[in-house]
């Protein structure tokens, strides 16, 4: 609780949750459709950890798993939604908390997952922001906690939405791809070059990764 409260005096500027504020709106139908695609595809494949990436920057990663994972808690699923953009994290905006403390924090010892573990204002939601942005970023991320700590949770939520980096930027995205049961691509109407986005493809084929679908944003 203490830590809760120090995460909102230190908070930023809150995003607009489209699923949580509008539910009734054309948007929050269209994520509704994807989260409903998203469990049949989990069903059929028993698949719990979900990846959202891209192949480039600024295309929507981190409002579609945002609004993924509020769409998902509405269905009565519980729902960890992870920040592992830990070079740029935005998912802690949306929520109006701070991200002084977070995943980096589980991964290097510093906190426990309950300690760091941030519960939402939406039933069945909670948030692990990213934490402090580390010297070793790669290693954190690729590391034997960060597996630990996605089969720990696993114990305890139905679904993991995980925001990553984008896919062509960084390597630790296709260590953490690999570890995950699906991933989603996320690409931008007017801005991803379909060429990019055949390359981001590549390289999760050869991340061993297992595509399960690709979201054309606006």
């Amino acid at each position: 609780m203490v830590i809760n409260k120090i995460r909102r005096l230190l908070s930023v500027e809150k995003r607009i949750i489209i699923a949580y504020t509008h539910p009734d709106s054309m948007i929050s139908e269209q994520f509704r459709m994807i989260q409903t695609n998203i469990k049949f595809i989990m069903s059929e494949q028993n698949s719990r950890t979900i990846l959202i990436t891209s192949s480039g920057d600024g295309e929507g990663k981190s409002t579609l798993a945002t609004n993924l994972a509020v769409s998902l808690a509405q269905q009565k699923k519980k729902v960890l939604l992870i920040d592992a953009n830990i070079r740029r994290p935005a998912l802690h905006s949306f929520f109006n908390t701070s991200n002084s403390i977070g995943l980096t924090d589980v991964l290097t010892g510093r906190l426990s997952f309950s300690e760091a573990v941030f519960h939402t204002e939406v039933w069945r939601l909670d948030l692990l922001p990213s934490g402090v942005v580390p010297f070793n970023p790669v290693e954190l991320i690729g590391s034997q906690r960060m597996q630990e700590l996605l089969k720990k949770v696993e114990q305890s939520y139905e679904v993991i939405i995980i925001d990553s980096n984008s896919v062509l930027e960084v390597t630790d995205t296709k260590l953490l791809a690999s570890q995950c049961d699906g991933v989603i691509l996320v690409t931008q109407n007017g801005k991803t070059k379909l060429e990019k986005a055949t390359e981001a493809k590549k390289v999760l084929d050869f991340a061993k990764a297992k595509i399960i679908g690709v979201v054309l944003n606006r």
